[in-house]
């Protein structure tokens, strides 16, 4: 499975972004897809998981009320709204598609993984 993250840049504190994962293929629609992000110096960590059909969400407590994962199985594609960004959200952000049956909040539960999108949140 490909995946290409796109939608990152830079944005103001306050602002918005949305990000989307692409997946061309039939077989999007099988997996259960993830972000994860990874600030400088820091290691990556789980952001939002959304299971295949779409009707499961998780999110990071960092993240809660403020970010929206969501799919479209028809369009091969997973987006994450975030909204109210922070400067400490900041990271490049990895979309996932998950194949092992490990927690949904580590990576090793992750076998396929998008190039990476930035986001810079500015004070």
């Amino acid at each position: 499975v490909q995946l290409q993250a796109s939608g990152g840049g830079s944005v103001q504190a306050g602002g918005s972004l949305r990000l989307s994962c692409a997946a061309p293929g039939r077989t999007f629609s099988t997996y259960a897809m993830g972000w994860f992000r990874q600030a400088p110096g820091k290691e990556r960590e789980f952001v939002a998981h959304i299971s295949w059909s779409g009707g499961n969400t998780y999110y990071a407590d960092s993240v809660k009320g403020r970010f929206t994962i969501s799919r479209d199985n028809a369009k091969n594609t997973m987006y994450l709204q975030m909204n109210s960004l922070k400067p400490e959200d900041t990271a490049v952000y990895y979309c996932a598609a998950r194949t092992g049956r490990s927690s949904i909040y580590t990576g090793a539960s992750y076998g396929y993984w998008g190039q990476g999108t930035l986001v810079t949140v500015s004070s």
